[in-house]
């Protein structure tokens, strides 16, 4: 099976394939499909989003000559913290506008949080992907890693939000921990093996 994962992350397909390896499944970048836009996610929810993305590159997909029996994967991910709200949530990405640094974001967050005591600043990076099938079956899960936004942030591994985002039972960041240690409990290393589980289910 060919799988066409909606992004052009190299080290997202890598993990990609490291969590499928015991399928039979060959995971491609939309570039190595020869798929090259950018969709808008304009959805409420995570699951809007990876849907409107999955279906929109799977009809472009459709129409390529060595692609075409492809499935194609897409995801939508970001930081929600209860104390704001929810926020930034599905706007993660665009939070403060694109060409703000993480650094900046994360400053503005551990500020914003100024005053709020540990048991209230709880939060979870979540994770929703769809897989849409040539057929258009399409498959949805959503998976989320709970944890708190620390005081100040810690650790060279990850990116993003990953340097705020305290995980009480490691006593340290998602920063903090190896990659390796991330995959088995990150929020996108859980929905991309629960996905692998419903399509080996529908094989």
């Amino acid at each position: 099976m060919k799988i066409v994962f909606a992004t052009g992350n190299q080290g997202k397909v890598r993990e990609i394939k490291e969590i499928m390896k015991d399928m039979d499944v060959e995971v491609y970048t939309m570039k190595e499909a020869g798929i090259d836009v950018d969709v808008t996610e304009d959805g409420a929810t995570f699951i809007a989003n990876a849907k409107i993305k999955a279906k929109e590159i799977a009809a472009l997909v459709a129409q390529t000559e060595a692609f075409s029996d492809a499935v194609v994967m897409a995801d939508d991910s970001g930081l929600v913290i209860d104390a704001l709200n929810g926020e930034p949530g599905v706007y993660s990405a665009r939070y403060m506008g694109h060409d703000t640094s993480y650094e900046e974001k994360n400053w503005n967050l551990i500020h914003r949080l100024d005053g709020v005591k540990d048991e209230k600043r709880t939060a979870r990076f979540v994770c929703a992907v769809a897989a849409v099938y040539p057929d258009g079956t399409l498959l949805t899960v959503q998976e989320a890693m709970e944890g708190r936004i620390a005081y100040e942030p810690s650790g060279a591994n990850g990116f993003g939000y990953d340097p705020i985002f305290y995980l009480p039972e490691f006593g340290c960041t998602s920063a903090d921990i190896s990659p390796e240690e991330k995959n088995e409990i990150s929020h996108r290393g859980k929905a991309l093996r629960a996905i692998s589980v419903k399509m080996q289910e529908k094989m």
